[in-house]
């Protein structure tokens, strides 16, 4: 990497965990420089506005969760087993998404959900859609294969993992309690032996 790659990937990863405790708008200029130990200048040399930075880390906080749930998946040759990967996933990495400021997509999605439309809101919007399509094409292609049950709806399923695990994720950073988490996740595990798998 260049000089510049090197310094504007400094500032996204020193400055990624606190746009994810804080978020974008409990996020100041000063906390930007005071955890990267550079200048205002240097910062927006590298990076247009605090917005870009912000879309940056919330990329880089994505990619602990995205690369974890593809590595689990990819490990799993099964609709079932890729299914539950996500679950087991989340059970085995809570407690460093946890130390890190919590998932990114729930701490994001909840500051944005009512702020008007921006390139961070439309990247989790993206994201979201995209982790439903994932889930979606899973279980469909189960469903060709005879391994899931061909009346269920795909979508229908999809949503409710992903209800289920942010809801879950949102109960234990909330009460300080991971048996929340774990408890939807038992539950995700048993809805798809009993309710997908044939």
């Amino acid at each position: 990497m260049s000089k510049a790659e090197r310094t504007r990937q400094f500032i996204i990863e020193q400055t990624a965990p606190i746009f994810n405790r804080q978020g974008y708008a409990g996020t100041s200029l000063s906390d930007l420089t005071l955890a990267t130990g550079l200048t205002k200048g240097a910062i927006y040399g590298n990076f247009e506005n605090k917005e870009e930075v912000a879309l940056a880390a919330f990329e880089h906080n994505l990619s602990y969760v995205t690369n974890g749930l593809r590595a689990s998946a990819a490990k799993s040759a099964s609709a079932r087993e890729k299914l539950l990967a996500v679950p087991r996933f989340y059970r085995h990495a809570y407690a460093e998404i946890r130390a890190r400021g919590g998932c990114p997509i729930l701490n994001t999605a909840v500051e944005v959900d009512d702020a008007p439309p921006s390139p961070l809101r439309r990247r989790v919007e993206e994201t979201l859609r995209g982790w439903r399509g994932n889930l979606v094409r899973i279980i469909e292609a189960g469903q060709q294969t005879g391994e899931l049950r061909p009346e269920i709806n795909a979508a229908h399923y999809a949503t409710v993992f992903m209800a289920l695990i942010e809801g879950g994720v949102l109960l234990a950073n909330t009460t300080g309690d991971a048996q929340a988490l774990y408890t939807t996740l038992d539950h995700l595990e048993h809805v798809i032996e009993t309710q997908l798998v044939t």
